[in-house]
């Protein structure tokens, strides 16, 4: 059986994977001086834009299974970014908070994300950054 040649340039998985490496790799670098990852930033971001809400919710929200948020909202608890209050009415649901740290560090995060933003797209012009949000969103 003979398998078509496969041209990686014109491979959008092979495309996309490359673009996620390269996006990741630079935005890891920036946040790691905040004992940080990518995923623990998300989390912290999706807080920024209302604080206070189930652990389910954000889950849902980032498409992350309960077993994975479990454990990062727990590293985020250990390393002082956010803390857990149970729901006044209903004890078996988790709200979770920022911290001051959390709060006081988001102007700098959120400059490292925009920077990292602006070096994944610095060849773009601004129809093309456009335009790749978008399809991106579409996927």
């Amino acid at each position: 059986m003979n398998l078509p040649e496969t041209n990686y340039n014109d491979c959008i998985i092979f495309l996309l994977a490359k673009a996620y490496q390269k996006a990741h790799a630079d935005f890891k670098k920036r946040i790691l001086p905040f004992g940080l990852t990518p995923i623990q930033h998300l989390i912290l971001a999706a807080l920024w834009v209302k604080d206070g809400v189930p652990a389910k919710v954000i889950g849902e929200n980032l498409v992350l299974d309960g077993a994975t948020l479990s454990g990062i909202l727990d590293r985020l608890t250990t390393g002082g970014w956010i803390f857990k209050k149970p729901d006044p009415d209903d004890k078996r649901v988790q709200r979770i908070y920022l911290t001051d740290k959390s709060k006081d560090a988001r102007p700098e995060l959120a400059r490292q994300r925009n920077e990292s933003n602006d070096n994944i797209m610095q060849n773009l012009t601004f129809e093309e950054k456009v335009l790749l949000k978008r399809l991106l969103r579409d996927l």
